[in-house]
This record gives structure tokens, sequence and C-alpha cells, in this order.
């Protein structure tokens, strides 16, 4: 086991952290203390979510940038170099600045000789030329290594991630939302990728930069540089005094715009709900009012955010008179060149971008860090129990299925099948009733073994399904649920999802035995027809029928059927049940029935209620006992008849 799996595997910081919601906070910029930072819409600062565990965030992320650590240091150094040159630039064209002076100065006193010195000039243009043009080369070449970086690491965290996904049991995803698991494999991995790509050079950038201007400005003066310092905490001090005043509100805003997109999503999605009612006034007032509330908060939120940048340009406009005087003073006495000034401006205004770029880091780094906490919480998650070392794998299945002394609760401490026996044969049809949450569906997940049983065995012909590999025992199952499911493709590929290597003569064979072939025909393009997201633009009938012409394509020994009619037409159910009729013969099928008219001639019905099986046996047999089955089955008739 490599050492990313072990610490993946293990119960260290991320096995049993508890997972947060799927909402991943975007950083917004806006005026930060020294220019533009992370905040609000305009800005306030210490936005974004931040990690329990920054440290083993960051420890985790780092050793799986270990695998590029020589790109990285070739990184390191590049942009290292890249600042040094631009940081030269200021100090060779103070000295130009200089020469040109005293040249001027030379002529108006009419000195003998005197000049300006046009080759000196000429080569430290030509040198900055140079200097700036190897920087900006160093600059891209570092910016290209570490989008190489970023984009590796990024696939390789998506490919653990998709990897992971089936590997995990299907109890996590009945216990978290999709949007979760969504936002982990987007939002977190491309929060992580761009600040691999942006955040570290510039860490690197920012803080030579910063080391480097302030050994430059103290170099030039180093009375200058303390004036110039002093500047900093000033302005500090009032951007902390703004920012705080405006969180408060941009956290209020974001409240305010949720309710106003949650009542604009719920008025738009039951818009016709509220139209029926005469809700339209109501809803207007409503949204007014939430409306009204965002505007007040926004405002004022905009007027806080808006202080920032006027109040950093004044306090840096005063430090830039203070260095103006202080270096006339300085130059009239001859401490320092005119040039020097010129220099110290260009430093001292250079040094609030690296300033603003190591705020903002900051605050990346704290999203980076939740995120990279999430992801590998993700990939820490407990996995399916594992394969059996060696596998049975039968040559052929027939259908017969038996329980023996089955015992299953999603929890230890809440049992719902306790000591269930059956024993289905070859060919038999099995139906699954009780009303809704009795725990119908849970026969199912067990029989696939989605999960396994805490006691007793299911047995697949004599064979132990927890002796056969997952994906060989799933193959002999054929699915056509209530939910139907078909992806955006054509009619074809969907059909052909049952077994890949069909052929176009076996995917139109399986679309007439499934009474669909006449339907496909009249649709536009028939079997290249391209159905759109959630197959919006078939009905749900035709729906119906393209599962289960994929399941008669996937020709399995065993069906599970979960009934399906519920919501089309008489004529429509009429092509359904022929075609579920056709599909289950000669197959054992376990039929979830919600309309027990529907399951008479079922060879075996398991009768369930409150998770626990209380009966089973044939229709009649069921009826004569008068028991919970006879009960359901009578009062659907007495619903029926006062219908």
């Amino acid at each position: 086991m490599s050492e990313r799996e072990d610490l993946r595997r293990s119960d260290g910081q991320f096995g049993k952290l508890p997972v947060k919601g799927a909402d991943q906070q975007k950083v917004p910029m806006g005026p930060g203390p020294f220019g533009r930072g992370p905040g609000g819409p305009m800005g306030t600062g210490m936005g974004g979510e931040k990690a329990r565990n920054f440290r083993n965030s960051m420890m985790m992320l780092f050793r799986y940038l270990g695998a590029y650590k020589y790109s990285i240091i070739m990184m390191l150094i590049l942009s290292v170099l890249s600042t040094l040159f631009m940081i030269i630039g200021p100090m060779l064209m103070g000295n130009v600045t200089t020469k040109l002076f005293e040249g001027v100065m030379a002529k108006v006193s009419h000195a003998q000789g005197a000049g300006m010195d046009f080759t000196y000039i000429g080569k430290i243009i030509l040198l900055l030329a140079c200097l700036y043009i190897i920087s900006s080369i160093f600059t891209y070449l570092q910016g290209l290594l570490m989008s190489n970086v970023s984009i590796k690491v990024t696939y390789e965290l998506r490919k653990e991630i998709s990897e992971k996904i089936s590997r995990l049991p299907l109890k996590y995803f009945d216990t978290r939302s999709y949007g979760d698991i969504l936002s982990r494999i987007t939002n977190d991995v491309d929060t992580i990728s761009n600040t691999l790509n942006q955040g570290l050079s510039q860490i690197v950038t920012s803080v030579s930069t910063i080391i480097g201007i302030i050994l430059m400005m103290a170099y030039i003066s180093i009375l200058m540089t303390l004036v110039s310092l002093l500047m900093l905490p000033i302005s500090l001090g009032l951007v902390s005094f703004i920012i705080r005043k405006s969180q408060k509100l941009y956290k209020r805003q974001r409240d305010y715009l949720g309710r106003v997109n949650g009542h604009v999503e719920e008025m738009y999605s039951g818009h016709n709900v509220m139209r029926a009612f005469n809700g339209e006034e109501r809803s207007i007032a409503r949204f007014d009012e939430l409306n009204e509330e965002l505007y007040k908060v926004g405002w004022k939120s905009q007027f806080f955010s808006g202080l920032m940048m006027p109040v950093t340009m004044f306090v840096g406009n005063l430090g830039y008179v203070a260095i103006c005087i202080l270096g006339g003073y300085l130059v009239i006495n001859r401490v320092i060149r005119v040039g020097d000034i010129q220099a110290f401006i260009q430093y001292v205004r250079s040094f609030n971008m690296p300033i603003s770029q190591a705020a903002n880091i900051a605050s990346m780094m704290q999203s980076t860090a939740a995120a990279a906490e999430r992801v590998f919480e993700f990939l820490a998650e407990e996995e399916e129990t594992p394969e059996a070392e060696t596998p049975i794998r039968p040559e052929k299945i027939t259908g017969r299925v038996a329980f023996r002394d089955v015992s299953f609760g999603y929890s230890p401490d809440k049992i719902i099948i306790n000591n269930f026996s059956a024993d289905i044969k070859e060919g038999q049809k099995v139906a699954i009733v009780g009303p809704t949450g009795a725990g119908k569906t849970t026969m199912v997940k067990l029989l696939m073994r989605f999960y396994d049983v805490n006691s007793g065995a299911i047995l697949l012909d004599g064979i132990d399904i927890r002796e056969m590999a997952r994906k060989e025992l799933r193959s002999n199952f054929g699915m056509v649920l209530q939910d139907t499911w078909l992806f955006n493709g054509t009619i074809r590929e969907n059909i052909r999802y049952g077994r890949n290597d069909a052929t176009d003569e076996e995917v139109v064979n399986a679309a007439k035995i499934a009474n669909v072939d006449h339907v496909i025909h009249y649709l536009p393009k028939g079997y290249d027809m391209e159905l759109n997201e959630e197959a919006g633009n078939v009905s749900q009938g035709e729906k119906q029928l393209l599962t289960i012409a994929r399941a008669m394509l996937a020709d399995p020994k065993i069906l599970i059927l979960d009934e399906a009619t519920s919501s089309v037409d008489t004529m429509t159910e009429i092509l359904i049940q022929r075609a579920i009729e056709r599909l289950m013969k000669g197959r054992t099928s376990f039929i979830i029935a919600h309309r027990l008219s529907t399951i008479r001639n079922a060879d075996i019905i398991l009768v369930m209620k409150d998770g626990a099986i209380v009966e089973q046996g044939g229709h009649n047999e069921l009826l004569a006992a008068k028991g919970f089955y006879a009960s359901m089955y009578n009062s659907q008739f007495e619903d029926a008849s006062t219908a």
C-alpha cells in the first residue's frame, strides 16, 4: 500500500471527521488594506470557509505535491530571480534620473565641458530592457511549471475521487446529499487547483518582493524607510475598523440574497400552483419586502466597502508627501541623490501590491485548507467490505435464491429484518408488498449486496453471494424501477447501456419485445434521437418502455421490478404490463408491488410491515389467513369501489 493510500485509509485526522455542508463560498475580490484583497462584494476581508484542522489539511496537500518537488523547486528559483530582476529596475531608473538632473544642472550653470552622458543613459536603458525581458520570461516559465503541477494534482485528485465513489458502500450515498458529493469533486478540487496555480508562486513572489523592496529602500535611506513603514499600522488600523463594520453587513446581505433567491426559485418552480390559488399578489409582496431589506443592507455594506480605497489612498498619499519632503531635505544636504527619491517612491508604490497579495493569499489558503479537508475526508471514508480473496465464479447461474436466517439493520441497534428464511426456485415470481416505508427496497439492496446482511446468508444457486465478486453478482440482475433513469445520449445508446457489445439489430429486437419500437419510429431521428437532460423530451411511459428494453437486452437471470405504471395512462400501462410479462418469462423475478391486484399470480408474496416480514405465502393462502395482507388487499378494493 502506498503512503497516500495508507494516509487515506487510516483512522487518522480525516477518517472520522463530520461532513460539512455542500456550499463552498467563493472569496470575492475587492479593495483590501493595500489595494485589492479578499472580501465581500466590494471586499470585507476574512471571507470564506475555514478548515477545522488547517495544519493537517495543508500537510496532506503538500504530500501530494511531493511527487513534483523538482518542478516546484525550479518554480521557486525562477520566481525569486524574476522578482530580483524587477526590483533592480527602479534603482537603475533612479541612476538615469540622477544623470539627467546632473546634466541639466550643469547646462544651467554653464559648467565647462558639462553635458548629457547619453552613452551611460543608453547602456542603463538597454540593461533595463534586458532585465525586464528576462524577468518576464522567468515569470512565464514559473507560471507554466506551476500550471503543469496544478493540472497533474487536480487530475490525480479527481481520478482518486472517481475511483473512490465506486468503492463506497451505498449507505454513504443514503446519508449524504448528491450536492455535497458533487461539490467535493468540482468546487473543492477547483479551489485547490486555483490555489496551486496562483497561490504558491504568489507566496514566493510576494515574500521575496517585500524583503527585496525593504532592503533596497533601506539601502537608499533608512530614515525614509522608517517613515514609509510607519504608514502601514495607520492604514491597517483604519482598514480593520472598516472591515469590522462591513463584515456584519455583508453577512446580512448574503442571508437576504439567499432568501430572495430561495423565494424566486420557489415561486418559479411552483408557479402553476401559485396562480391556481391566486397567490401572485402575496408572492410579489413578499419579494418586495425581501428585496427592500436586501437593498438597505446592500447600500450600507457598499458604503463601508467604498471607504476602503479612499482611506488607503489618503494614508498612502500622506506617506508620499512625507517621503518627498524628507527626500528633498536629504538631497539638499547631499545625503541622497535626486534619482534616489524617484526610485524610493517607485519602491513604495510597488510595496503595496505584494502586501495586498499576501493578504489575499492568507484568505485563499484558509479556503484551500477547507476544500482540501473536505476532499481528504471523502478519500478517507470507509469503503465497501473487501471482496473475497478468491471469489467464486460460477459458469452458469439459473436464478435460484435462498434466504437463510437473514437478519439486517441499517444500524446495529435497530434490526429491521429478523431471522428471515425463504427458498425461491428458478423462474418464480416473488412479490414484496407493504405500506410506504415498510422496507421493501431493503430486500433488493441485500440481494445486490448494496448492503451485507448482519447475520445469516443469501444464496444464489447455493453460493453465498458474499463469496462472489460484486461486479459478477450484479451482472446477473436486471432492474426496472419506478424512478426511470436515462442519460443524455441517443435512444440507441440508452438501450445499449444494458449490454455494451450489443449490435444494432439486437437493440432493435429488444425494443420490439418491449413494445417501444413502433414508438421510437415516430420520434424525430428514431433510434438516433438525442435525449435531453433528464430525458424531458419523451413521456414517462416511453421512458419506462426504454428501461424495459434496456433490461431485455441485458438478458439477466434475475429481475427486480418496481411497479412502474402508477403515473401513466391506461393504454401505456397495458403496453408496459405486456412488456414486463415478456421480460419476466423464464426469469426469477422480485416485484416491489404497490397495487396488490397486479401480483395475484405471484408464487411467493413477502408481506412487510415496519421493516419486518410479517407474512409470506401465496395470494389465496394469505387471504385465507385474514391477516395484514388480507386487510391491505380488501382496503384497496374498498377504496376502489368507493371511488
